[in-house]
């Protein structure tokens, strides 16, 4: 029974397969090769061309480019906007290193208006004459060699202190010259104490090595002599026996050699006075007053790219007044404005960390009754304390700003009283010297 249904359901295969074809036959070979070849064909014909392929592979490539829009955060914003201005800052630098053209320059004189103070300027001690911060240098050497015509010991002493910035070194030679001193004062006939090996490694370590030492010793009365030692010669400085007298203007030179202090050029205030205006606020520095080298930008840059990261943290308030001690510092010179009772303006330039009773001092000198008290307010009214011993810059002053002067009211009234006019007022009378009232000017 099995086989034959096994039968049955063979016979119903085949007969499902369709009419059968003899091996033989030739038209089936050769409808099945022109079926293959049709087939072939259609193939062949959906291949896409050669640049059918680069134009897709571009479209690919530029839907895989494309990048979802982003969503800005404040942190971005913030960064955004400091990228924007360091972009900025580098253009305008690389703007200031290429030559103007005339063209250029009438552009910047219409964009920027003219700088408040055209430098920071200093004045020689010795010679009088004004400066800029790139002259000061070599004029006060130059002028400390010439001193050498009049008075030896005062030029060394001046070279000693002004010449070598290393201060223990400095104070190393001073102590070893001024125990040279001593030692030829306590001993004067002694010829060991009046003859130095100039070969000597202390001598050569401690003294030569400081500039102006030679020169100072020599201008108490040591002079060069070629001495033999062991088939050689070598070289000493010697100084003949010393009479009393002399003995005491040693002294007296050696205490000028140990108070002597590094000659410094003196900052020029550039006193100005302007008339009332209202672009009292506006200031506009020169670079000097920024002191900003290529290499100090960079750092500035920096700077400002950790202050975003910072900006994005909670900082309490004693971080935050570090931080801004720290911009502060940055600035070496601060231009400051004060506006007198009568709406007359006096400026004047000073160093960031100067004291404030060296404010008040310009101040007074500069009024025309200066012996009237008065006080100072900085911006936002604070009354700025002239017995305060505190920097500029710890009062916010730098690098510029406008402060207010308030005449003592009391004293004021018994000046009234006793004039019959408040000469406090602007009525006729000016609060500030000749000097500067000849001189006023008007801000643009």
């Amino acid at each position: 029974m099995k086989k034959f249904l096994d039968g049955i359901k063979k016979d119903m295969t085949f007969k499902s397969a369709g009419p059968g074809k003899k091996l033989t036959d030739d038209r089936s070979g050769a409808a099945d090769r022109g079926h293959r070849s049709s087939a072939a064909k259609q193939q062949q014909r959906e291949e896409p061309s050669e640049g059918s392929q680069r134009a897709g592979a571009a479209a690919l490539a530029r839907i895989e480019q494309q990048q979802r829009p982003k969503l800005l955060t404040s942190q971005d914003a913030i960064r955004n906007q400091v990228k924007r201005e360091l972009e900025a800052e580098a253009a305008a630098l690389a703007e200031k290193d290429q030559p103007d053209t005339a063209e250029g320059t009438n552009l910047a004189a219409k964009e920027h208006p003219c700088p408040s103070v055209s430098g920071v300027y200093f004045t020689c001690p010795l010679t009088g004459a004004t400066l800029t911060r790139a002259q000061r240098e070599g004029h006060i050497k130059e002028a400390i060699l010439k001193r050498f015509e009049e008075d030896a010991v005062e030029a060394s002493v001046m070279m000693i202190h002004t010449f070598n910035k290393d201060k223990e070194k400095v104070k190393a030679a001073v102590d070893i010259m001024s125990k040279y001193v001593e030692n030829i004062c306590k001993n004067p006939s002694e010829d060991k104490y009046r003859k130095l090996k100039v070969s000597n490694k202390v001598f050569q370590d401690k003294v030569v090595a400081v500039e102006g030492s030679r020169e100072f010793l020599q201008a108490l009365g040591f002079t060069s002599h070629m001495l033999p030692v062991q088939e050689a010669e070598e070289e000493f400085l010697l100084l003949p026996e010393q009479s009393a007298d002399a003995l005491e203007l040693m002294k007296e030179r050696r205490d000028r050699l140990q108070r002597g202090e590094p000659l410094r050029a003196q900052l020029d205030r550039r006193p100005q006075a302007f008339r009332a205006s209202d672009h009292a606020t506006r200031f506009q520095l020169p670079p000097d007053f920024y002191n900003l080298n290529a290499e100090e930008l960079k750092k500035e840059q920096q700077h400002r790219s950790d202050l975003v990261e910072k900006n994005s943290m909670l900082r309490t308030k004693a971080m935050r007044e570090r931080d801004e001690q720290r911009e502060r510092r940055k600035y070496n010179y601060a231009l400051l404005r004060v506006r007198l009772p009568d709406g007359t303006l006096l400026q004047g330039t000073f160093y960031a960390w100067e004291r404030l009773p060296a404010l008040y001092d310009f101040v007074r000198d500069s009024l025309l009754d200066g012996w009237q008290p008065f006080d100072l307010l900085a911006p936002g009214g604070v009354k700025l304390q002239e017995s305060e011993d505190v920097a500029l810059a710890e009062c916010n002053l730098v690098p510029a700003a406008l402060l207010s002067l308030a005449f003592d009211a009391a004293v004021q009234a018994d000046i009234a009283a006793v004039q019959q006019a408040d000469i406090a007022a602007a009525g006729g009378r000016t609060l500030l010297k000749d000097k500067l009232v000849e001189n006023i000017q008007t801000l643009t």
